[in-house]
């Protein structure tokens, strides 16, 4: 790992514009914010969510600044402070911006081969989770309306599918639930345990806007499939066999520095956001 050093201004980059997969990304996601602090009692304070977005936004300027970058904007730091203030609860104001700002920054500091390792607000989560006292990941504050995790299925596979990680997020879903099913029936379990599953949002939250981020991602189609795989293993083996909560959030940090040995084994085309 190394800290990226600009010689001077970098040209712009070519931008999407409207087509960009990162607007609807984000209008779900303002529009799943909305709902879950009106309907859900997500117990989120506004000051927090506001802190978050200042710090996260705040420390993209800052990176823009220091390293020279032009023709970068907000798009992908707002995901990121959306994505904190989703999965993220804490009992005080100060964790929700420094995990923001560590997750930008994380994402310009932390880069193997020009790219960076950590979905930024996977990293900003679970450090929240090792260093904040008072910070909680609360996969329970999303319910488990079967209506809502079709919409969530519904408007992020749109997302994924445009981002063209579509492939990355069904596969780890499928093997998730799949190991899931296989306990379920080895123990005798109700099969309840598994519909429960099946209507979490917070997994589909993870699913269709975090492991399929592409820019985290492995290049090639295949590499993707087994890096899938790989974070449900490791999701399924936290959650089932340490019995410790948010096995996704976990295994995405845990499996992410393997990245670049996938992209080793099978190069592919890397994807390009436009910014």
């Amino acid at each position: 790992m190394s800290v990226p050093v600009a010689p001077g201004p970098v040209p712009a980059p070519g931008r999407p514009g409207w087509r960009d997969p990162r607007l609807l990304q984000m209008v779900f996601q303002a529009t799943l914010l909305a709902v879950g602090v009106g309907l859900r009692d997500f117990s989120l304070a506004g000051a927090q969510a506001a802190l978050a977005f200042a710090g996260g936004l705040g420390a993209q300027l800052f990176w823009l600044q220091v390293l020279g970058l032009r023709g970068v904007g907000l798009r992908s730091a707002l995901i990121t402070c959306f994505g904190i203030v989703l999965l993220l609860r804490a009992d005080g104001l100060w964790q929700h911006p420094l995990a923001a700002a560590l997750a930008i920054s994380a994402k310009f500091v932390l880069r193997v081969r020009g790219r960076h390792l950590w979905n930024p607000a996977n990293f900003g989560v679970v450090l929240a989770l090792v260093l904040f006292p008072g910070a909680w990941a609360s996969p329970g504050q999303w319910g488990q309306d079967l209506a809502l995790a079709l919409w969530f299925v519904a408007l992020g596979g749109l997302v994924s599918l445009r981002a063209r990680s579509s492939d990355l997020a069904w596969t780890f879903l499928l093997a998730f639930l799949g190991l899931v099913a296989l306990r379920v029936a080895w123990l005798g379990q109700s099969w309840a345990i598994w519909w429960h599953q099946l209507g979490n949002g917070a997994l589909l939250l993870f699913a269709f806007f975090m492991i399929s981020d592409p820019m985290t991602a492995p290049d090639h189609p295949r590499a993707r499939r087994l890096y899938a795989c790989l974070v449900a293993l490791v999701a399924a083996l936290w959650q089932y066999g340490l019995f410790r909560p948010s096995g996704p959030l976990w295994a995405l940090f845990l499996c992410a520095p393997l990245v670049p040995l996938f992209d080793r084994i099978w190069p592919g085309p890397r994807y390009r956001w436009g910014d």
